[in-house]
C-alpha cells in the first residue's frame, strides 16, 4: 500500500481528480470568536482542535478524498490545519478507540473516523467522554445509541453512482450499434454482460451497484451484470485478477466499489490489447491509470460535510445525529469523461444529473427494477442493527413509488437483490 510506484501513480490520479472536482465553500469564521444561535460565545475557529482517524493514508483513493475535503472545510471554516491531528491507517479493531482516547488527551473537540468498522470504537469513545463529539462515517448505529455527542454520516453517493452507470450505458449503447462486440459479450439471453468488483457484500456496496446498474439500463436496457468481491476495501491484486475474471466471462464495462486503481489497471491492458473494455471507477480520476479504458468515476465531495460539521463545533453546536446529502448540495460527483466516452455523453450527464437535482428523477423509482420478477411496493428497513431495542420498529423506505435511499437514516440501507444481477462470489 505504501510502495513507492503506487504513491506515485495515486498521486497522479488524485491530481487530476482535484482538477475536475470544483471547491465547495461556505461561510467562514476565520480566525474570529464565534457565535451560537443563542448569541453566546465560543472559542476562536483558529484555536478548536480536530481529531481524525483514517483507516487508509494519502494512497489509498476513498481515504485520500476525505484528506482533501477535511483540509478544504478547515480552510472554509478558519480552523488552522495545524489543529487537524491525524491518525493514518487505524486498523478496525480496538486500536481506533485508543487513537480516539490519545486525540481527547490532546484536546480535540471531535474525533472523526472514516471507515465502518470503527463505528463500534468510535461509539465506545463517545460514551467515556460526553463533552467531546465523536462521528463515525458510513455508520449507522448513533440513532440508536441513545448518545448525544455520537453521529454518523455519508453521502448520497448511490446518486453519482447513477450518473456514472448513465455513462457507462451510453458507451454500450455505441459499442452495440457499433457492431464492435462479439457473442463473448452477450449472456444466454442476448443481453450485454457488464460488471463490478465490489468490497464486501454490504448495504452500502450493495446500493451502489444496483444504482450503477440503473443507470447503465437507463440508456440500454438489455443488459446484464455480474459482481465479485474481494473482501477488501484495499487490495490492488484482488482487484486486478477480480477485473480479469469478469472481462473473461466477456464483460465489457466494469464498474467498482473498491479502493484501488487495480481494476482500471488491469482493464487498460486489456483494452491495449484490442478488448473492447472500459472502466467505470471510485473516489478519484483514473485517467492516468487508464486513458484508452477509463470513462469516469462516482466521486464524493466530501468538504461539503466536513464544512457543516466543523462549523457545528466552532459554534458549540450538535453535529446532525445522521447526515447524508448529494447533487443537490454538490456533494457527489462524476469525475472528467475520459476521451473514449461516447459521443453525446456530457449531454446526457448534464440532463439526468439535473433530474436528480429538481426531483423529477428517483433512483431507486420502483417502476425500474423487479425482485423476483414482481414490483415493489414496500420494504421495511432494520433500524435496530445490533441494538436489540423493541421499541424501535423496522421502518418502511417505499412511498410515492420509489426507494427513499439515506432518508430514514444516513447510511445507504438498500440491500435487494435485484433482477438482472448476479452475485458471483458473495458469503
Amino acid at each position: 500500500m505504501k510502495k513507492k510506484l503506487v504513491s506515485m501513480v495515486l498521486a497522479t490520479v488524485m491530481t487530476a481528480s482535484l482538477a475536475a472536482c470544483g471547491e465547495t465553500t461556505a461561510p467562514t469564521t476565520g480566525g474570529q470568536t464565534a457565535t451560537t444561535d443563542n448569541g453566546g460565545s465560543t472559542a476562536a475557529a483558529s484555536d478548536v482542535k480536530i481529531g481524525v482517524i483514517l483507516v487508509g493514508d494519502e494512497n489509498e483513493g476513498y481515504t485520500y478524498a476525505h484528506i482533501d475535503g477535511i483540509k478544504k472545510a478547515a480552510a472554509n471554516v478558519g480552523i488552522s490545519e495545524d489543529n487537524i491531528l491525524w491518525k493514518y491507517s487505524v486498523p478496525e479493531d480496538e486500536s481506533c478507540y485508543e487513537a480516539a482516547v490519545d486525540l481527547v488527551d490532546q484536546g480535540c473537540k471531535a474525533v472523526f473516523s472514516n471507515s465502518y468498522g470503527h463505528q463500534s470504537f468510535m461509539q465506545q469513545a463517545a460514551g467515556d467522554f460526553a463533552d467531546v463529539q465523536f462521528v463515525a462515517m458510513t455508520g449507522d448505529t448513533a440513532a440508536m445509541s441513545g448518545l448525544s455527542n455520537f453521529s454518523n454520516a455519508f453521502t448520497n453517493v448511490y446518486e453519482s453512482r447513477y450518473v456514472s452507470g448513465v455513462v457507462a450505458g451510453m458507451k454500450v449503447a455505441e459499442l452495440v450499434e457499433n457492431g464492435a462486440l462479439s457473442d463473448a459479450n452477450y449472456d444466454a439471453d442476448g443481453k450485454v454482460l457488464i460488471g463490478y468488483v465490489g468490497a464486501y457484500p454490504y448495504a452500502e456496496v450493495v446500493s451502489g451497484y444496483t444504482a450503477f446498474f440503473l443507470g447503465v439500463q437507463s440508456i440500454y436496457k438489455d443488459v446484464s451484470m455480474e459482481v465479485t468481491y474481494t473482501n477488501s476495501w484495499f487490495d490492488i491484486a484482488a482487484e486486478g485478477e477480480a477485473a480479469n475474471a469478469l472481462m473473461a466471462d466477456g464483460c465489457v464495462i466494469i464498474g467498482q466499489h473498491a479502493d484501488s486503481t487495480g481494476a482500471p489497471a488491469a482493464i487498460q491492458a486489456a483494452n491495449a490489447q484490442g478488448k473492447p473494455v472500459y472502466s467505470v471507477g471510485y473516489n478519484v480520476d483514473m485517467l492516468s491509470v487508464a486513458p484508452d479504458a477509463a470513462l469516469t468515476s462516482a466521486t464524493n465531495n466530501w468538504s461539503v460535510y466536513y464544512t457543516d460539521a466543523f462549523n457545528a463545533v466552532v459554534n458549540g453546536q450538535k453535529i446532525p445525529t445522521d447526515w447524508s446529502k448529494g447533487y443537490a448540495d454538490d456533494a457527489v460527483a462524476i469525475t472528467a469523461l475520459g476521451a473514449s466516452a461516447a459521443e453525446g455523453t456530457q449531454a446526457k450527464v448534464d440532463e439526468v444529473i439535473a433530474a436528480i437535482k429538481d426531483g423529477s428523477l428517483h433512483v431507486f423509482s420502483t417502476d425500474s427494477f423487479t425482485v423476483g420478477g414482481s414490483k415493489l411496493d414496500s420494504h421495511k428497513v432494520d433500524m435496530n442493527g445490533d441494538f436489540d431495542n423493541e421499541d424501535e420498529e423496522d421502518k418502511e423506505a417505499i412511498w410515492d413509488g420509489y426507494f427513499h435511499e439515506s432518508e430514514l437514516r444516513a447510511a445507504p440501507s438498500f440491500d435487494l437483490r435485484i433482477d438482472g444481477i448476479k452475485e458471483l462470489t458473495a458469503e
